[in-house]
């Protein structure tokens, strides 16, 4: 995971985070495949993502409002695939670890 936050000059945007889902053809070489780990990546975030927004507004309480942005990249490189319930705990992990300075 790699997080920034932004601070706007012009403008100040506050709210929900910019999130991106990354997998790479080389690390999945089928689209299908890629697709699928996509897919439960953005599935597992849905569901810890009220997590994160209360985190988020906390920690932007004290300093200039601006926007937060997220890259989830996957790199696995086993033959089969996490299920779901290992994606959100591995998400979850990090949504909780992710301190802004």
């Amino acid at each position: 995971m790699i997080y920034a936050s932004l601070n706007p000059e012009n403008n100040s945007v506050t709210g929900i985070p910019s999130i991106l889902f990354a997998v790479s053809k080389k690390t999945v070489p089928s689209s299908v495949q890629r697709n699928r780990v996509k897919r439960m990546m953005r599935e597992a975030y849905r569901l810890e993502k009220s997590n994160v927004e209360l985190t988020v507004g906390v920690q932007h309480e004290g300093s200039a409002p601006g926007q937060l942005c997220i890259a989830f990249l996957y790199t696995g490189r086993k033959k089969t695939f996490p299920n779901l319930d290992a994606f959100r705990e591995e998400i979850s992990r990090l949504l909780h670890n992710m301190t802004l300075s």
